[in-house]
């Protein structure tokens, strides 16, 4: 079974990008409340960035090994945080460029988590794996899991933080929403 935890709430800081910013310390016990619903025992692997990170330590006592290319969308300012669902939304629309000045075209978002999300697997395989990360990076991989076009409402429903889960090398729509 494959595992999808969003990471929890993080403390904004429009001064800084936001891979840069860590977890609210004050909503832990929302991301606490997630750990019944995880195996006891899988293979953990989380975005290096810190929001991710923090979630990952709070849900499990087990080794966490950070994977470089699970880290979310890149975007290296914070002056679209007013604008943000309608800018993820063109991102959608228009893959193969950037969306926003200064963020990642989401096709090479894709390619990057897709490539990371399958070593992952293929070493993997016989284990649950947990991967605790971002919304936009864990839509378009439920996109490429299931060969279907990114779900929007499923991405704009995400909670922070969230869980979805899929039984690896189901056929193309198993993925159970959150």
């Amino acid at each position: 079974m494959l595992y999808l935890v969003r990471h929890g709430r993080p403390l904004i800081d429009r001064t800084r990008p936001a891979h840069e910013w860590p977890l609210d310390p004050a909503y832990a016990d929302d991301v606490r409340a997630l750990r019944p619903s995880l195996p006891k025992h899988a293979a953990w692997r989380s975005s290096p960035e810190p929001k991710a990170l923090a979630t990952a330590r709070l849900l499990t006592e087990e080794s966490v090994e950070i994977v470089p290319d699970l880290r979310e969308h890149e975007r290296h300012t914070s002056d679209w945080l007013d604008d943000f669902e309608p800018v993820v939304r063109r991102a959608f629309d228009h893959p193969d460029v950037s969306a926003y000045d200064g963020w990642e075209p989401l096709a090479d978002t894709r390619r990057r988590v897709m490539a990371a999300v399958a070593g992952i697997l293929d070493r993997r395989a016989d284990h649950d794996v947990v991967l605790v990360g971002h919304g936009t990076a864990w839509t378009v991989l439920r996109s490429a899991l299931s060969g279907e076009p990114p779900d929007l409402e499923w991405w704009a429903r995400l909670a922070m933080p969230d869980l979805a889960q899929c039984n690896v090398g189901d056929p193309p729509g198993d993925m159970l929403a959150p």
